[in-house]
């Protein structure tokens, strides 16, 4: 049986135990109602977290490259990104599959026939591709901020008659 095929049927089981363990990073209250509350309307985030892990374990098992892993990262990261994790904890979700994947094989992957050294590879490249996408979202945020900042500034200042209209209608106003 190839690493692949190993992978394959325990995929159910590496994808409920990780989703187990992201929801966990989230606070008590918020990861009691994500994990009991199963109406994708109703609970979002517990959908497309599930639905981004789905992908991210069919990735891997299926051997796709890092495009493939980015699409299915950033759901997840998108919405971890507005929330209040730190970049580390944000992204550490992914460093869990390691150890998650050594729990449910034999020997902790030893005795499976698995290459874990590539397997840990594919890892590692699914956490880079997270803290980019992460820092982008963030980037885009603060991006978003400072424009909003700007316009109630100038805004303020056109209001109270303190600038012409025109130089409040300057370049991305």
């Amino acid at each position: 049986m190839s690493s692949a095929q190993i992978l394959a049927a325990k995929k159910q089981e590496i994808l409920e135990s990780w989703f187990q363990a992201t929801v966990d990073s989230y606070p008590a209250e918020t990861a009691r109602f994500i994990k009991s509350q199963k109406d994708p309307f109703a609970n979002p985030v517990g959908q497309a977290t599930y639905r981004s892990l789905e992908a991210l374990v069919e990735a891997l098992t299926a051997g796709h490259g890092r495009e493939v892993m980015t699409t299915a990262l950033d759901p997840i990261l998108r919405i971890r990104a507005v929330q209040t994790f730190t970049p580390s904890m944000a992204t550490s979700f992914v460093f869990s599959l390691k150890q998650i994947i050594r729990q449910h094989l034999p020997g902790d992957g030893r005795d499976a026939d698995v290459d874990m050294n590539a397997l840990d590879r594919q890892i590692d490249e699914m956490a880079m591709a997270a803290f980019d996408i992460y820092v982008a979202c963030r980037e885009k945020i603060y991006e978003l901020k400072a424009t909003e900042s700007r316009k109630q500034f100038f805004g303020s200042l056109k209001r109270a008659g303190l600038i012409d209209e025109t130089a409040a209608d300057g370049p991305g106003f």
